[in-house]
């Protein structure tokens, strides 16, 4: 034997029948949040900031660089050329 019902409702009404809570308030405050921490990331994403975090560190580690290779360029005898 099968029986079928079809019930008309909302999800409102289910969920009010079925006696679950109403989440929508929570969801929204949540949403609130993630939507305020996404635009403080956003900001320190922007060109400028990147610019002036990265620049400094960047022409430091490149100065470094440069310098390790005149000095191997400069001490060729260290590099197991013997002239």
């Amino acid at each position: 034997m099968k029986i079928n019902i079809n019930i008309d409702c909302t999800p409102e009404e289910a969920r009010t029948f079925m006696g679950l809570p109403d989440v929508k308030p929570m969801q929204e405050m949540m949403m609130q949040e993630v939507q305020e921490r996404m635009k403080a990331n956003l900001a320190a994403m922007d060109p400028e900031t990147l610019f002036k975090t990265w620049l400094p560190t960047g022409i430091s580690n490149i100065e470094q660089l440069q310098k390790m290779f005149w000095s191997q360029f400069n001490n060729p005898t260290q590099n197991g050329s013997k002239e």
